[in-house]
């Protein structure tokens, strides 16, 4: 009897050792010790066999059985062990080549606009400020000495909110950037200065306006600040911002409540051909002056002590004349095409990159 046994391992072991993959080595395992493998069938024939007989047989094929569950689970572990190495082999990835040429993502020109700007004024010493997109009407309008006649506070050109709690303050999304200024001035102690980049909100729809655009403002507040350094802060950049060293930059007194004196900036431009910096003609571009003496006190600054100068740009206004985009519509439209024409590469370097 112990022939059969002798041979069932024998053909079990040189199976096992043949077995090259997961499949044929499962095949073996439950041929021989599943349910109705053969020395399970063995284990069962037990039961017919005299005491003496069942003894003796059972002690051989429970050794038959602990010594092939051992190979079993062994032989398991090479093809395991096998097909790991298999799969590193074949995917194995080398660090030192070029990636392979797939489409990658773009840069939509307003963040690019962002970036430029940052790095501008962030080498003219100015850092980031943020502030809230719904804003109260103290922060948005009246800090800054804007009437309550004023036409931006009319319901058609300002989206205005419901109070916060019952009984409390109407709010408005922010119809500039202005407010983070205030907030500024209210948390922070001079001397400053700061740019302002974000979200804005004004009821208007059409080609050269949106519901929802960017703007960038900024603010400085120091000692001794005059309409002189704003003027030569506001030349470098755009002269910087447009690439061209002798950009026509001209200054026109203008009215804003919360600036005194105030003044619009343009710069030179081509009517005909719409070319930055060339023909005869004049562009405006953004606006600016020094801070209202009300403004600094509403801010609990004492004018007296402190001066400084603020200005303010469409984002999208700027970029579209820097890369000849003719429709503002076309920035909210996530057509794929338009920002693979009109996109940057993620990683590429902006102007000034010290200043980011």
């Amino acid at each position: 009897m112990s022939d059969d046994l002798d041979g069932l391992r024998e053909e079990t072991l040189a199976a096992l050792r043949g077995a090259q993959d997961h499949a044929a080595w499962d095949a073996v395992r439950v041929g021989t010790l599943g349910k109705s493998g053969r020395l399970t069938l063995l284990l069962k024939e037990l039961g017919r066999m005299d005491p003496e007989t069942r003894r003796q047989r059972g002690q051989a094929l429970n050794r038959l059985r602990d010594e092939l569950t051992a190979a079993v689970e062994r032989r398991g572990e090479e093809i395991a062990a096998a097909a790991l190495d298999a799969r590193l082999h074949a995917e194995r990835v080398d660090v030192t080549m070029p990636p392979p040429q797939t489409e990658s993502g773009l840069l939509h020109p307003i963040m690019r606009t962002i970036d430029e700007m940052t790095a501008i004024f962030g080498a003219m010493g100015f850092s980031v400020a943020e502030g809230p997109d719904i804003e109260s009407q103290w922060h948005n309008f009246s800090a800054l000495n804007t009437p309550d006649h004023h036409p931006a506070r009319t319901e058609h050109d300002t989206f205005y909110l419901p109070p916060a709690v019952e009984s409390g303050p109407e709010r408005v999304l922010r119809t500039q950037t202005s407010g983070v200024q205030i907030r500024t001035m209210l948390t922070r102690e001079p001397p400053f200065r700061i740019i302002a980049p974000g979200r804005t909100y004004r009821a208007d729809h059409d080609a050269t306006h949106s519901p929802m655009f960017h703007q960038c403002e900024g603010l400085v507040i120091e000692k001794g600040v005059t309409l002189g350094h704003l003027k030569g802060c506001l030349i470098e950049f755009l002269r910087a911002f447009f690439g061209k060293p002798q950009l026509p930059v001209r200054f026109r007194a203008s009215y804003f409540p919360f600036t005194e004196p105030s003044m619009e900036v343009d710069i030179g431009w081509s009517r005909q051909t719409g070319e930055i910096g060339g023909g005869m003609d004049w562009l405006e571009v953004l606006g600016s002056g020094m801070v209202h003496p009300r403004v600094l006190a509403n801010c609990g600054l004492d004018p007296a002590e402190w001066q400084g100068f603020a200005f303010g740009m469409g984002i999208e206004r700027l970029t579209m004349l820097k890369h000849g985009i003719p429709d503002l519509r076309s920035f909210y439209e996530s057509d794929l095409r338009w920002l693979r024409h009109y996109g940057f590469p993620a990683l590429s370097a902006v102007s000034l990159a010290e200043g980011v």
